[in-house]
């Protein structure tokens, strides 16, 4: 009786299944190994002619083959000896053999792959460590000693927890501290205790405490060393504001928290926190966003054809997903950025502390919410332009002797919070150079602080000397930085992201005394200018634009290729902020609507339109959700008789009852919109009639809302979308509702299940889509990235959807 091998079964759940596919004549998966002790003579023969069969045509094969020897021979693990294949057999017969697979894996009962699984674990064990690191550079002795060995984090606290929750729990234990402090929305708090005894104790308590699904770590809280910052002498009447917020020397408390101290961690900087794909070459990046873009394409698939109502057929471009792996439809590449390094035209550097408790103005190395407020300088980005960085170094240098703190993100008390640096570029230079510095003309800078609890005579002496700092050292730098605007934010929030409707106030920039700039002037708006495909447009501090004005270009060529532009053709331009989309594409149709929220923005989208002389182009200032269906009824009703500007005019004032606080371009009623420049309808009684209806939507990265979503479907008329996304996941959460088949009869949801809270994006479009009208579907037609954001994982994705 001969011993049977048959092809051995990875254990990591792959199947490797490679049985007739080396030699065809014979079926390896059944070809005996000979044991030394039972090997019956009249098998000889036969063994030798199959050995010399295989010697012949293992010489061609072996060599291409990618699973030779791939796996250990079952025969070799069994006893440690070669079997009767000897070098012919595809099975390896010890390490020194053995091949890694095609997947770079290893075979799971090698070794090799045993040596691999425990460097991993290892690895896995050391990242959770580096995670659970604190780099907080405000913590809370209250009395303003803070002694590292005294002082203590506590990871992994569940995020609704506050101080009291936090005492709470502490006092549960039985652990005697001094003071604890935590915020919701953070994982970790801060406890100090007043002597090594009780921070022993606390550590064998807690330490690996089970708390929900993870455990509790201690962490310590390494003071830094601070630079001692000489203060000038204070005006007496201001002295008393001043005092408090300037404590800074040496250990004493900044608003109440101590000297900025951290931990470290390790091997982080913001390099690879703003830009971690810089590693890469930019032909990988594209490589590596690309089949990221695939991969998140294909829950579109998977969930349509989850939300399909019972009863209703799948829908043809599911069908045929199969095709094109999986995909909702074709991939078709991705378009590079023309401007791979220092790309950016608007930068928003935060103000805090370093690591070493240095004021700085940079990126932060990670998210509030997990500990993280130290502040790193953004001069190793490779997506920051030179002049970001400078006048991100003179603000910081501004810092060192100002008499007015820095926010304090624990405490919610500070006064510097944020530099936003935006850049406006010229056109007809070389838009294909390495470096686009030489384009940039002009410089609108934003310093958001918060002038809570200070005096207004103070904050009027030190915004007068930052604005002196900016203007001397622009001037000063080689070569001299552009400076157009400089602005001032008044926000007291707990974020740095601003409401739109947030004070704003225009600094003059007075020449300096010792040094001139020769184009400084008192700016009367607060605006400067870009180019995109040739146009001017006017940007406000707040409003959107694109970071990347070249790559825009392209995008925007691509959105009006694949939207099937006409003189005859009504263009919705959705979350339009300053126009760019609509005023780019403006001459290729007969009339834009664009719609956006931010006021500034549309009163640029006018300015915009009046300055490039676009007399097409109507800008609705609301929420998209308030008024979409309106505009879609108003636009899309055919008018049949003489009367249909009265007509007109009760449907415009209809959709005023329903979103009162709409307004046109020229920022009046839209009852008043003829009285607009920028809008020029026809001038007969009778409306136009568009033949071709069409919308672009470019939403935030939420995505659209979902009342947005149900206009745009339950318009008939509507029959092609081109949705651009800086968010391909809430790109598949909406298609999912506009492409999915609706049922004969819609599913009423529980207003009083509350389920939803605990959904993914994609399982609530699948529950709304159930709830949708009866109505066609769009289908989803090709696809196309574009890269704006080199060296990070952001790219935008356009989908063209079509009924």
């Amino acid at each position: 009786m001969m011993a049977t091998e048959t092809l051995d079964t990875p254990t990591n759940g792959s199947t490797s299944n490679v049985t007739g596919e080396l030699n065809p004549p014979e079926d390896c998966a059944n070809v005996s190994h000979s044991s030394p002790d039972a090997t019956p003579v009249g098998d000889v023969e036969q063994g030798d002619k199959r050995k010399r069969i295989e010697s012949e045509t293992d010489e061609k094969t072996v060599a291409v083959h990618p699973l030779w020897k791939t796996s250990l021979c079952s025969y070799f693990r069994r006893t440690g000896g070669e079997c009767s294949h000897g070098e012919t057999c595809r099975y390896a017969h010890g390490e020194e053999e053995l091949r890694p697979r095609p997947d770079n894996t290893w075979d799971p009962t090698s070794e090799m792959a045993k040596k691999l699984k425990l460097e991993h674990e290892v690895r896995e064990k050391r990242s959770d460590e580096r995670d659970e690191e604190v780099m907080m550079t405000e913590t809370i002795s209250e009395d303003g000693c803070s002694e590292s060995t005294l002082d203590k984090c506590l990871v992994n606290l569940p995020m609704k927890w506050s101080s009291d929750n936090l005492r709470s729990f502490l006092n549960e234990q039985g652990i005697q501290y001094k003071s604890a402090k935590t915020k919701k929305g953070m994982v970790v708090g801060f406890v100090s205790f007043e002597t090594a005894e009780q921070v022993k104790t606390a550590i064998e308590k807690l330490q690996g405490k089970p708390f929900g699904n993870k455990n509790l770590k201690i962490a310590d809280v390494i003071p830094r060393a601070f630079d001692k910052i000489v203060k000038p002498a204070l005006i007496s009447d201001n002295s008393d504001i001043l005092e408090s917020a300037n404590e800074v020397e040496d250990g004493d408390s900044v608003n109440g928290s101590s000297t900025p101290g951290s931990s470290v961690l390790k091997g982080r900087s913001a390099r690879e926190v703003v830009t971690p794909l810089a590693h890469m070459s930019y032909a990988v990046q594209l490589e590596h966003k690309k089949n990221s873009l695939a991969q998140t394409m294909k829950k579109l698939t998977r969930n349509a054809r989850k939300a399909c109502p019972n009863g209703v057929s799948l829908p043809d471009w599911i069908l045929k997903s199969r095709e094109i792996g999986g995909l909702p439809c074709k991939l078709e590449g991705i378009i590079e950025s023309p401007l791979v390094n220092g790309y950016r035209n608007k930068c928003e550097f935060s103000v805090g502390y370093s690591l070493q408790g240095k004021p700085t103005v940079g990126f932060s190395l990670g998210n509030f919410r997990e500990g993280v407020t130290a502040v790193e300088e953004p001069l190793d980005c490779p997506n920051v332009s030179r002049i970001g960085c400078k006048y991100a170094e003179i603000m910081q240098n501004f810092l060192q002797i100002s008499l007015l703190p820095i926010w304090n993100r624990m405490n919610n008390t500070g006064f510097w919070r944020q530099l936003t640096v935006r850049e406006g570029r010229t056109p007809g230079k070389n838009a294909e150079a390495e470096s686009g510095e030489e384009n940039i003309s002009e410089v609108l800078l934003m310093v958001q602080i918060c002038s809570t609890g200070f005096d207004n005579e103070v904050i009027n002496v030190e915004l007068e000397n930052m604005a002196e700092a900016f203007v001397v050292g622009a001037s000063t730098s080689s070569p001299s930085l552009p400076l157009t605007v400089l602005v001032v934010q008044d926000h007291l929030g707990i974020s740095n992201v601003a409401p739109a409707d947030a004070p704003l106030r225009t600094l003059p920039l007075t020449k300096a005394v010792s040094r001139s700039v020769e184009d400084s002037e008192v700016v009367a708006e607060a605006r400067i200018q870009d180019y995109i495909n040739n146009l001017r447009f006017c940007i406000s501090p707040t409003a959107f634009f694109q970071v990347n004005t070249l790559a825009a270009e392209k995008l925007y060529s691509l959105a009006g290729d694949w939207a099937g532009l006409g003189p005859n053709t009504l263009l919705f331009d959705v979350c339009c902020g300053t126009g760019t989309i609509g005023l780019t594409l403006a001459h290729r149709v007969g009339m834009v609507v664009g719609i956006e929220m931010n006021a500034s923005a549309v009163a640029d989208a006018n300015r915009n339109a009046e300055i490039n002389g676009i007399k097409n182009c109507r800008f609705v200032c609301s929420k998209a959700e308030d008024v979409m269906g309106s505009l879609l009824k108003e636009y899309l009703t055919k008018k049949v008789d003489n009367d249909a500007d009265i007509g007109n005019k009760e449907e415009t004032n209809a959709s005023e009852e329903k979103a009162p606080d709409a307004e046109d371009s020229s920022g009046l009623n839209l009852k008043d919109e003829k009285e607009s420049n920028c809008v020029t309808e026809s001038s007969s009684s009778k409306m136009h009639h568009f033949e071709n209806v069409v919308a672009i939507v470019d939403p935030p990265r939420v995505g659209l809302h979902p009342t947005v979503i149900k206009a745009l479907r339950t318009h008939s008329h509507l029959r092609r979308l081109v949705y651009i996304s800086c968010n391909p996941e809430s790109l598949m959460a909406n298609a999912i509702e506009l492409c999915t088949p609706s049922a004969d009869k819609n599913e009423k949801g529980n207003k009083n299940n509350r389920g939803w809270r605990n959904m993914s994006s994609a399982g609530l479009a699948r529950h709304r889509a159930k709830s949708m009208p009866n109505s066609e579907p769009f289908q989803p037609v090709k696809a196309m990235a574009v890269d704006l954001f080199p060296h990070t994982p952001h790219c935008e994705l356009v989908m063209l959807l079509e009924r």
